[in-house]
């Protein structure tokens, strides 16, 4: 971490352009990755598993989703485990991404202090090891295509590709402007626990698109997490290997109102509708962060 410049009392009040704040995150992305390394390595410090914890996340929820949806309240989704894996692993790096990174600034208050670098690069960091995370969780759900015998629907993962890539834009986003907000607010954090569990449940992860698809459909599309976890469902969910050999297309998911029955260029609407949002927020969140900047090393 050379790159820090030791200057404990340097006010950054003068870094007020957000294109500027930008070009120096970049100019530190050095430190950036170091900080995302050492997410990772704090993280499963003295812990026998290591990286496997990543792995029990998503298939503990796997495990208790399934009892409950299929087996009790038998929700009737085919496939249910494929179903629910192709949302839930773009909410869990959301999620962990906010949550990380709302604590960055308070958490790493001695580095604050003491060194000056662009702040931005711990929530940042935050965001990056939890898109570490996110990718080794996807080796369950690659188990599970195995274990089913699923292909997805290769047409549609370009969609997933680009929903990916703006939801990492909008954690960026939504957890740089909440990290600074936690410094002067420390109630910040907790609200924003009761937030994501709000979050999750109007989020179609656990039921299918039709429960409120009809109804309230439209306003179910201002949840900027449904564009998301829907690309991933329809590319992930969408097309399936049937254990003779043939090929069949989710269609029938699609039909029945599991997902919504429109063209792959409403998806990607979608998800590039998402993206101007996102980045939109972005800019506004680095404005943010510059605005409350000045006052950390006191309120820390």
């Amino acid at each position: 971490m050379s790159e820090l410049t030791h200057a404990p009392g340097l006010e950054v009040a003068a870094r007020s352009s957000v294109l500027r704040r930008v070009r120096e995150v970049w100019r530190y992305r050095e430190l950036l990755a170091n900080l995302v390394r050492k997410e990772l390595r704090v993280k499963y410090k003295n812990s026998t598993l290591g990286f496997f914890w990543s792995l029990l996340n998503p298939a503990l929820y796997l495990g208790v989703f399934y009892v409950v949806f299929e087996l009790f309240l038998q929700a009737g989704i085919p496939d249910f485990p494929i179903f629910l894996l192709a949302g839930l692993l773009p909410w869990n790096l959301f999620a962990t991404s906010l949550g990380a990174a709302t604590q960055s600034i308070v958490g790493n208050a001695s580095l604050v202090g003491k060194v000056w670098f662009p702040r931005e690069v711990l929530p940042l960091a935050a965001v990056g090891a939890a898109l570490v995370h996110f990718f080794l969780q996807g080796s369950v759900l690659l188990a599970a295509l195995v274990a089913f015998r699923y292909a997805p629907a290769w047409e549609y993962l370009p969609v997933a590709v680009l929903a990916l890539l703006v939801l990492t834009v909008l954690a960026a986003a939504l957890g740089i402007g909440l990290g600074a907000l936690n410094v002067p607010l420390r109630d910040t954090s907790h609200l924003l626990e009761l937030a994501l569990l709000a979050w999750f449940w109007v989020t179609p992860i656990v039921y299918q698109y039709r429960l409120v698809g009809d109804r309230i459909g439209p306003w179910l599309l201002l949840n900027p997490m449904t564009p998301v976890v829907l690309a991933f469902q329809r590319a992930i969910y969408g097309r399936v290997e049937g254990a003779g050999g043939s090929d069949r297309l989710g269609e029938a998911a699609v039909s029945a109102g599991i997902l919504p029955d429109e063209p792959i260029l409403w998806y990607l609407g979608s998800v590039a509708v998402l993206g101007v949002v996102a980045v939109v927020l972005l800019v506004g969140a680095m404005w943010l962060f510059g605005r409350l900047e000045g006052d950390f090393a006191e309120e820390l």
